[in-house]
């Protein structure tokens, strides 16, 4: 083997190594599917916001405009589009699927929860009074529910807490305030339910996820700020896979990252730009039953699915 040979597969090595430290390897900065397109006619969207997918595929998308929208799973509308009652003071910021697989929608600025059907139907409302005692709500930024029917609602802004209600939407506790310890937070973007039960907090402005019991007891936390592996930067958003790995977007780090349920870092995909495989300012994740990623990527209008 020559010289030159025996330099080229050493530094080949290096770099793979330098590939896999990052974060890097096997996912590049590619994506499979890029599509949106900027606008307000039915199908396009406008700085994109919050996601969601159903059971039976069907993805919902919430954007600056106030509109929810349907789509395949590779894009193609699928004709429901709706707004909540009032938007004037702002929008909705967090969707999920509910345990009979309707939609969850955050209306922020609205002190509310609203339950909706595929075809955008209201079917519930929890919650409605502004404030901040038991069962009043101020900004709501997401809700999801449980295999019990218990829904689960992050707040930030006025309230910095976590407010769990029953399935009849009848208060039941809360827990949290503002600040960087176990069970405070700052800024509390977005949750998941955990395939071990857990409820998981993106906790954006303390650059960490928060773990803990769907009673509001402190389990653990992961994180910290910076981007090496397994450092966030406003982690906006979360979301679990089929198997059981946590995603996590980072707005500021313009990124999402693969991690165990425990925050050992696995992958990492994305970059900052406009190109396919880059994002601006992305504040949304969901994953399918196929393992594949549909991350919001606002400033670019768009919706790029990966798998990694």
């Amino acid at each position: 083997m020559s010289p030159r040979l025996v330099l080229a597969l050493v530094v080949g090595v290096i770099l793979a190594g330098i590939g896999l430290t990052l974060g890097l390897g096997g996912a590049g900065f590619s994506s499979e599917l890029t599509w949106g397109e900027k606008g307000v006619q039915p199908g396009m969207v406008s700085r994109p916001r919050a996601i969601a997918i159903d059971p039976d595929g069907h993805l919902f998308l919430v954007d600056f405009t106030a509109r929810i929208q349907t789509y395949d799973l590779d894009g193609h509308h699928l004709g429901h589009t709706w707004t909540t009652p009032d938007f004037r003071n702002g929008r909705p910021s967090g969707l999920s699927i509910n345990r009979d697989g309707n939609l969850i929608v955050s209306d922020s600025h609205y002190h509310c929860v609203r339950i909706y059907s595929f075809d955008g139907k209201e079917l519930k409302v929890l919650g409605g009074q502004g404030g901040s005692g038991p069962g009043q709500l101020g900004y709501v930024s997401d809700c999801v529910q449980d295999a019990d029917g218990f829904y689960y609602v992050a707040e930030f802004g006025e309230n910095a807490r976590i407010s769990k209600f029953d399935v009849n939407g009848t208060f039941v506790k809360c827990w949290g305030s503002l600040g960087q310890g176990p069970l405070q937070f700052n800024r509390a973007r977005g949750l998941a339910i955990g395939p071990d039960g857990l409820l998981y907090t993106a906790d954006a402005c303390n650059h960490r996820i928060q773990v803990m019991t769907r009673d509001g007891e402190f389990v653990r936390e992961f994180g910290g700020a910076g981007r090496e592996p397994g450092k966030f930067n406003l982690p906006y958003d979360l979301a679990f896979g089929p198997s059981g790995d946590l995603y996590v977007v980072e707005r500021g780090n313009n990124r999402v990252q693969k991690l165990t349920a425990d925050g050992v870092p696995l992958a990492t995909w994305g970059e900052a730009g406009r190109g396919p495989g880059q994002l601006a300012d992305p504040w949304a994740v969901a994953v399918d039953k196929y393992g594949r990623v549909h991350v919001v990527d606002t400033e670019n209008h768009r919706v790029q699915r990966v798998k990694f």
